[in-house]
């Protein structure tokens, strides 16, 4: 079942959009319109230096500050942070046990443990910037309503770069609005799309990279969702965030 807290979440995306266009001609814009009730679990984040934290997660029973990485294959933990075992899992409230097996690297002062896309195998999740919830979903996400992109590797979708059509890896471990490779660090300015949403000239990173990455900056302006299993990204411009 879902929560009252996304029930109401949503119900008001619905008096919003229905406001805007009129009930009958948008009755079923929304993502989950018609959607079965899924079996998922809904987990609260924070937002800290532009990342998405995890107050009521636990690794092997203990909370931390653990941050969320949707482009992260691999889980990573602070050694200084986490104690060393034989086995680990992430625990979802009362609801989900999600047994994984992380890498360890000093985090310095980001966080504890950099949940990755590891956790979620085989599974679907769903950011919803505005209300402040990350969503597990065992039966995949609600692509309704979405534009869908498929993606090899890690989770992207198409973007226009000062005109220029390229793919965009979503990374919620990154607080910028979006990096761009370039052989030495810098900032810059560019005309940005993403999907079909045009944000106009933004601030953008310059860095090394490999491929363009998508930051939260950015990114907390859609409704989210990636299923890990099937290799989709749904994206849905969320109409109460300016």
């Amino acid at each position: 079942m879902l929560s009252e807290s996304v029930r109401r979440a949503r119900l008001l995306i619905a008096l919003v959009v229905f406001a805007a266009c009129g009930l009958a001609a948008c009755s079923s814009m929304a993502p989950w319109h018609d959607a079965p009730p899924p079996d998922e679990v809904n987990l609260s984040f924070t937002v800290h230096n532009n990342l998405l934290f995890l107050p009521s997660a636990k690794i092997n029973g203990h909370t931390g500050h653990f941050f969320f990485g949707s482009a992260t294959p691999r889980t990573v933990l602070d050694p200084r942070a986490v104690p060393r075992t034989t086995t680990y899992a992430l625990t979802l409230g009362e609801r989900a046990t999600l047994p994984f097996t992380p890498l360890f690297m000093d985090l310095h002062a980001t966080g504890d443990a950099l949940i990755g896309a590891d956790v979620f195998a085989q599974r679907g999740v769903t950011i919803d910037y505005r209300s402040g919830l990350l969503t597990y979903q065992k039966l995949g996400i609600h692509p309704a309503y979405m534009t869908l992109f498929r993606f090899n590797a890690e989770p992207a979708v198409d973007v226009a770069v000062d005109g220029k059509r390229m793919s965009a890896i979503v990374d919620t471990a990154s607080p910028d609005t979006i990096t761009l490779p370039a052989p030495r660090e810098s900032r810059g300015h560019a005309h940005v799309i993403v999907g079909t949403s045009d944000f106009g000239t933004v601030d953008v990173h310059y860095a090394a990279v490999e491929r363009p990455r998508l930051g939260n900056r950015l990114l907390s302006k859609f409704l989210i969702g990636i299923d890990y299993r099937n290799h989709v990204v749904g994206i849905w411009r969320d109409p109460r965030i300016p």
